[in-house]
Order: structure tokens, then sequence, then C-alpha cells
């Protein structure tokens, strides 16, 4: 979820480990005196983490779901409580869950957060326990199978638009998930970035791509929000060269001064793709190929800050 205090993203513990502990710390251990071997464990390695983050990425709460349908680990910073960022957490996670076909879904709730729980649907099961010195309660809610991601007609380029987890850590990476997602694009590409990573955009094979999806047809639009333009005119830049020549297509803004702290990079496309980066200038981040319900709430974002940005001047002077 992306709103103007806080924004939801997928986190995964190879990547993002550091800011998960510093929420889990921060409320099990100091805070709830959960005994640290207590609160670390191998589902960390493998389980679908949620991170909630302020828009200069500091960590405010977590949550977490395994592959058999639990929900843990649900925890939000002391003076963010009572704000709904725990409930855009366990949306999350059910929406995730439902994706992944998970029709049980079962999760520990300390005595207190009964009543949150239940509010989405949660039943309590069997009876209360004590679990690191604090009473639970186990609470279960099944899931509808979901519904199909492709009508029955389907051609090659959706079915290859299906629901595909990408990932990166390095610019190779960065590079290879970029390109499979503007290739997935149909008509319309939104990008985030902070300065046209030469690494990335100014890459011949993902320029090329970008082309593609502009001369798509009649309808076809790309538009760019673009933090900073210092390097991309110093050194030269393809995407800059294919907004002289696509103008009427291919569309560069700078984002307003109220809206130039937001750290992170992202790639949109209208066939349910994104791929997030929580800090832009690292080559860290999730996405997928096809998860409509994420893309749209990053999509929100995009349009408001879109709305207020113009069109750099020096850009403007150069006829781009």
């Amino acid at each position: 979820m992306i709103e103007d205090r806080y924004f939801i993203e997928p986190a995964v513990w190879r990547v993002d480990e550091a800011a998960l502990r510093q929420v889990r710390t921060a409320v099990f251990i100091v805070e709830q005196k959960v005994p640290e071997s207590e609160e670390w464990d191998d589902d960390d390695l493998v389980a679908e983490h949620v991170l909630a983050r302020l828009p200069d990425g500091t960590p405010i709460a977590t949550g977490r779901l395994t592959a058999d349908g639990r929900i843990g680990r649900m925890a939000v910073i002391a003076r963010w409580r009572g704000q709904g960022v725990g409930a855009s957490l366990l949306r999350f996670l059910l929406e995730r869950a439902q994706a992944h076909g998970i029709r049980h879904l079962k999760l520990h709730s300390q005595v207190q957060a009964i009543p949150f729980y239940a509010g989405f649907g949660f039943s309590p099961s069997g009876e209360r326990f004590v679990e690191c010195d604090i009473p639970h309660q186990t609470m279960v809610r099944e899931l509808p199978a979901a519904a199909p991601l492709l009508p029955p007609k389907t051609t090659p380029t959706a079915v290859n638009a299906l629901a595909k987890r990408l990932s990166a850590e390095r610019a190779g990476d960065l590079r290879d998930v970029t390109l499979e997602l503007i290739g997935s694009a149909h008509h319309d590409l939104c990008i985030y970035t902070r300065d046209l990573e030469p690494a990335i955009y100014d890459d011949q094979a993902v320029v090329d791509a970008i082309r593609q999806v502009a001369l798509s047809g009649r309808n076809a639009q790309v538009r760019i929000l673009l933090q900073d333009t210092t390097r991309a005119l110093r050194d030269g830049h393809r995407v800059l060269d294919l907004t002289q020549r696509l103008s009427s297509i291919v569309h560069l803004r700078r984002p307003a001064n109220e809206d130039q702290q937001y750290p992170s990079a992202f790639v949109l496309t209208d066939s349910g793709g994104y791929f997030f980066r929580t800090f832009g200038d690292r080559f860290e981040g999730e996405g997928d190929l096809y998860y409509p319900p994420r893309r749209d709430e990053i999509k929100r974002y995009f349009d408001e800050v879109w709305e207020r940005a113009e069109q750099p001047t020096e850009v403007r002077r150069l006829g781009l």
C-alpha cells in the first residue's frame, strides 16, 4: 500500500533482514521481553515477509506468511499503532495467501489482539495457551479459491504475463528483471527513477523494449518520473533521445519539491506487473510479472505524483 504517511512492500529475508530485525527486536525482544532464541527461526529464511516503511525508508511494521498458511510475527512500532498500519499488513498477507492458492490460514494471536483478527474473518480455535510468557489464542480462517488469473481464452502473450516472482541483488539482475518486466507490458509503462541509472535504462536492449511499448498502438504511452536530470544530461542517455524522437508518447517529468524525498524506485506495467526497490540508489528489489493488487497500489501513488510533477526546464531547453 502507498499513502502519504507510509507504504507497504513485500520483503525477503536475504535482502531485508536488517529492517525486519529492527522492527521485531523493538517490539518483541525489547518491549515484550521475548527471548532472542525464541524470536528468530528457520521460517524467516523461506517465509514471505511484508514491511511498512516511512517515505524515508524507516521500517515501522512487519509480518510474515509461510508456505503452509501460517501468518505470524505481526509487529508494529508503538507510536504507529492504532493508525491502520497493522490492518494494511494483514490485508497484504491475505492477498498474497490467496494469490498463492493457500486455502487454510492459521495464526497465534496475543489475547488482546483477538478482536483485531476477528475483524478480518479469523475465528478462535482450541484453548488459550501461553507462548513466551504471553497468553495466546490460535485463530483460523478459510480463504475462497483464487479466481482464475486469465479468462478462458488466452494468448501466448497473456500466458507469459502470469504471476512470476522477480528479484534482484546486483546490477545485472536488475537489468534482466527490468527487461523482462518491460517486455511483458502491452501499451502502458510507468517508470519512477532517481537518475535513469545508465546500467539499467541506458542499456540498448532495455531502451528497445521501452520503444516497443511506445510503438505498440494508438493508446500507447510511457511515463517517466525522473528525480535528477544532472547525470543523464551531462553524459547523454538513450532514453532522453527516445523522449525527443517520440515526444507525444514518451513523457518525462520531475516530481515536485514536496515529492523529492521519496527514496524508492519502481517500474509498473499495464499487464499487472511491478518491480519495486525500497532504495532507488541500490539494486536490490522485489516484484512480480502479474500481481495487480500491488501494482495498482503503487500506481495510485505514481499518478498522484505525476499530476504534481512538471517537465524539467533544462530538458525543455533542449527540446526534449
